[in-house]
């Protein structure tokens, strides 16, 4: 095995074979890209060398120890130990109203997917892409999820509040205990985000509505991503999740949306989703300080 550079995550695409290094880049946020040169592999599970030759390189889209999603050519593969995650995926994308990628095959732990038309509206920590009208168009797509039946399961915007609340209080507590954020800061915005442990309305959430999950073409929604914590739960957690760091875009995700909404509860959710993520992201091997990001977010509201 050749020698790694220190920093390096070291991802094994062809188990038994070969190791590449993976470099993470320094303030990638909660999405990260790393882009590995293309080994010259032999026969991988049932596809050719001749298959994999064609390919210019592979794409690692996000690697951690729960699960990594890997780009190649127009096939993106996410390898998953939760097979209940999959499923989740799955069975959501095939209940949404709106446009998802299609499932090419499954085999456990491996979902492949088909790459969606378009671009991202952008990335936590980075400049957003997209136009006003593209985020407009964004607001009403996620309105159609959030009016369509409602799947048979809960999803991760739909936790109990006392559930909630309770995770909140100890995350709190350890944040401060640890050194991990200043006191000052997390009181403050525990305090915000008291303002979203309340009774809500179920819909069909996505769970996890990053903007990099969303695809547009121009000023269409080509597409929306990663399903797994999709489920019954509480609407204003995605629209405060797909403008979480981009603020500046609330006003043309809600003009889009079409429809009243609170915003102490989207400022509340910005706090809360950003004080529970920041000591998983450290601990992951992400970087919740850089600009734009997590701690960043919460230094806003103080």
């Amino acid at each position: 095995m050749r020698n790694l550079p220190e920093d390096s995550w070291q991802c094994e695409l062809d188990p038994g074979r070969r190791l590449v290094p993976c470099t993470r880049p320094a303030g990638s946020g909660t999405r990260v890209r790393r882009v590995i040169a293309r080994d010259n592999p032999g026969d991988v599970g049932d596809r050719p060398r001749e298959y994999w030759s064609l390919m210019d390189e592979v794409e690692v889209v996000v690697a951690h120890s729960e699960r990594a999603t890997l780009r190649v050519g127009d096939v993106f593969l996410k390898v998953d130990a939760d097979q209940g995650r999959i499923d989740v995926e799955v069975e959501a994308m095939s209940l949404a109203p709106v446009p998802t990628p299609q499932v090419l095959w499954r085999k456990p732990p491996v979902l492949a997917i088909a790459a969606l038309p378009g671009t991202t509206l952008g990335r936590l920590g980075g400049p957003s892409t997209g136009s006003p009208a593209a985020w407009a168009a964004a607001g009403a797509a996620i309105r159609t999820l959030h009016e369509a039946p409602l799947p048979p399961w809960p999803g991760r915007a739909g936790r109990s509040v006392g559930a909630l609340a309770a995770e909140l209080d100890d995350e709190c507590e350890v944040l401060v205990a640890d050194g991990v954020l200043p006191a000052d800061l997390v009181t403050r915005n525990r305090q915000v985000a008291e303002a979203a442990l309340r009774p809500w309305t179920p819909a069909f959430t996505h769970g996890d509505l990053q903007i990099a999950h969303v695809f547009v073409d121009g000023d269409e929604v080509t597409g929306i991503i990663d399903w797994s914590e999709a489920g019954q739960g509480d609407a204003l957690y995605d629209l405060a999740t797909f403008t979480l760091g981009h603020e500046e875009h609330l006003d043309d995700v809600i003009a889009g949306y079409g429809a009243d909404i609170d915003l102490d509860v989207i400022h509340a959710w910005w706090s809360l989703r950003s004080l529970l993520a920041v000591r998983w992201l450290i601990e992951h091997g992400f970087d919740a300080f850089a600009p734009g990001c997590e701690v960043d977010v919460l230094r806003s509201r103080m």
